[in-house]
């Protein structure tokens, strides 16, 4: 009785799966064990084994949770449907989803470890597909209906010269300035976005 009312716990489950995205960020998929997610949530040894079937559900729900916590503001999103529809607004807006990105630092790296992991786990793989085109279709369909300039290859141009930033910034942060993180997404908003689009 006791066990499935663990089970249950929507607030305990997420202390462990935003544990495991601690875990991943930190010691990597091979450090990412039951053992590791119980410690860094402080809960009692064997908790996690109670929440998730095996490693591989974890690891796809720790992919899923990434993309819970890094969803827009209602302020982000009010700034895209009722902001100017300039490349200006588009300049700041990818400033934002950088700046949230880069402030969820852990959550990214983690999501890099999932990606690598899923090149040889076909099921997270399968799970990670669907929810990143998810993002990416949820992304193109906002820009296109809120009336930005651009089109929809101009969002997933921007969807993959910023990941490589935010990759190079996370990693290897000694390559560019933020200042000069500034003005590639500048030039990258204004080389790829065209008003007559």
């Amino acid at each position: 009785m006791e066990w499935c009312q663990v089970r249950t716990n929507p607030e305990r489950r997420q202390a462990l799966i935003d544990g495991a995205i601690e875990v991943l960020a930190r010691e990597g998929a091979r450090g990412l064990t039951f053992r590791a997610v119980d410690k860094e949530a402080a809960v009692p040894s064997g908790t996690a084994s109670n929440y998730f079937a095996n490693r591989d559900d974890l690891l796809t729900q720790a992919g899923a949770r990434f993309y819970e916590r890094l969803q827009p503001s209602p302020e982000t999103m009010a700034q895209l449907t009722d902001g100017p529809k300039d490349r200006a607004n588009i300049v700041e807006l990818m400033k934002e989803v950088v700046g949230r990105i880069e402030a969820f630092r852990t959550g990214y790296l983690a999501l890099l470890e999932l990606r690598l992991e899923a090149t040889r786990r076909p099921e997270l793989r399968a799970v990670l597909t669907e929810r990143v085109r998810a993002d990416l279709e949820f992304n193109v369909r906002n820009h296109v209906e809120s009336g930005m300039p651009g089109d929809e290859t101009s969002v997933r141009l921007l969807y993959l010269a910023l990941n490589w930033l935010i990759v190079d910034r996370l990693t290897l942060p000694g390559i560019f300035t933020e200042e000069q993180s500034i003005e590639l997404i500048e030039a990258a908003v204004n080389r790829l976005v065209d008003d007559d689009a």
